[in-house]
């Protein structure tokens, strides 16, 4: 496949996009917008559980919470992946950070009606709802239909970045996010430590969700991919459906899909605590100055690979009682979730046209969603049975993937000619 330059906007008086070099586009904004909507999310996520337990949910309700946003998420995504293709990153971001703001807002209005003395029981008393709990699964609801951000600023990131740059750009994207998921839990102790209780960190995560709005509507520029393609929108719901004719996008979507479902068996029995500021930590170390060297003497492929085999040795190690060990499992997961993540998303990105990376970033994130989705639900009762053996399906998933991800070696040299 011939090498495509991405675009910045220079609008005419026409409205029309035109060519300019990648190059010519700073990081840094995409980067803080990624770091500042992780930030948001990872202020409220130690309380969620504490949230529903006091209004008088239990252990089911928060799990089918969680499934919520997956869910809503695993539609809405492709949605606006595919307007972002059409009408220009920025502005979909904007829309789906104004979605979250939203759902924030909606969020603390059920915290601050009273503690209901009636609750409605379901299934037999395993689902308990009442008037909060409704109104935070619908904030859930809004916040994951709108939740295309992670995929539209994939998209973005791809755009501005050329062939060789993406690996090493995707890994700092990812480093952004970690280090925001080392910031956010240490403000919500902060926060959650005054007299406001869980209402503060839940008013940061608005706050949050405001700030991202303005640094997108300032420091962004509208990237529309290709030729202005402003027509009508029967033309990009055929985009929808021919997408998955295109070659190799349904072996990507798969792997995707494989690769989150591993995940999602590692975090029902994720360790916390001072464990999880090391992992984030040796994260954000490997995905920045360690993958930008290793990028430079291998290829994308190849970091996939060996990635995933480093994973499947820290999902064994988990498996141990001695913290030695499961801090060595820490250190290889680290390694290789840090080489084989961007570089898999730098692959992903390159297999398609400008015109098809919010579509297929949609999509992919759909495939993320169902994985967390099922991931999520069917691991908690395998964890109940299994313990940490459960680590133990997340080893043999890696090993397949690995195995499977040979078939990028023909696509990455295919990409490249």
């Amino acid at each position: 496949m011939p090498n495509r330059t991405s675009m910045e906007e220079a609008v005419t008086t026409e409205g029309i996009t035109s060519v300019a070099p990648a190059s010519t586009q700073s990081l840094f904004p995409i980067l803080l917008v990624n770091f500042i909507g992780t930030l948001g999310f990872s202020v409220v996520l130690p309380f969620l559980v504490v949230i529903v337990l006091k209004l008088g949910g239990n252990e089911i309700v928060y799990g089918i919470l969680g499934a919520t946003y997956s869910f809503f998420q695993f539609i809405g995504a492709p949605i606006l992946g595919g307007w972002s293709d059409k009408f220009g990153r920025k502005k979909i971001l904007i829309l789906s950070s104004a979605g979250t703001l939203a759902g924030w807002i909606i969020f603390l209005f059920a915290l601050v009606l009273p503690v209901p003395k009636v609750s409605y029981s379901l299934l037999g008393g395993l689902f308990i709802v009442n008037i909060p709990l409704i109104i935070i699964f619908l904030a859930r609801a809004l916040d994951g239909i709108t939740g295309g951000n992670i995929s539209v600023a994939n998209a973005y990131l791809a755009d501005i970045s050329t062939h060789k740059e993406r690996k090493r750009n995707f890994g700092k994207m990812s480093a952004s996010a970690n280090l925001g998921l080392i910031f956010g839990p240490v403000l919500a102790g902060v926060l959650g430590a005054t007299i406001w209780g869980n209402l503060l960190p839940v008013a940061a995560a608005a706050f949050i969700s405001l700030v991202s709005i303005v640094v997108i509507a300032i420091k962004l520029k509208n990237v529309v991919p290709g030729q202005n393609v402003a027509t009508q929108d029967v033309k990009l719901l055929l985009q929808k459906v021919s997408i998955f004719k295109l070659p190799d996008v349904n072996y990507f979507l798969v792997l995707y899909f494989l690769i989150f479902l591993a995940f999602n068996f590692f975090y029902v029995a994720f360790p916390v605590g001072i464990f999880f500021s090391v992992l984030s930590g040796l994260l954000v170390l490997v995905q920045g100055p360690v993958l930008t060297i290793l990028s430079n003497k291998f290829s994308s492929s190849v970091l996939v690979i060996a990635g995933c085999l480093l994973l499947a040795v820290g999902f064994a190690l988990f498996m141990s009682s001695r913290d030695v060990i499961i801090y060595a499992g820490a250190f290889f997961f680290a390694l290789g979730n840090g080489l084989m993540w961007p570089s898999f998303q730098a692959i992903l990105s390159n297999i398609v046209t400008d015109k098809y990376q919010g579509i297929v970033q949609g999509y992919a994130s759909s495939a993320g969603s169902l994985a967390s989705i099922l991931g999520l639900l069917s691991g908690a009762f395998l964890y109940k049975s299994m313990g940490v053996n459960i680590f133990l399906i997340a080893t043999v998933l890696m090993v397949l993937i690995a195995i499977s991800s040979y078939h990028m070696i023909a696509v990455e040299q295919k990409n490249n000619e």
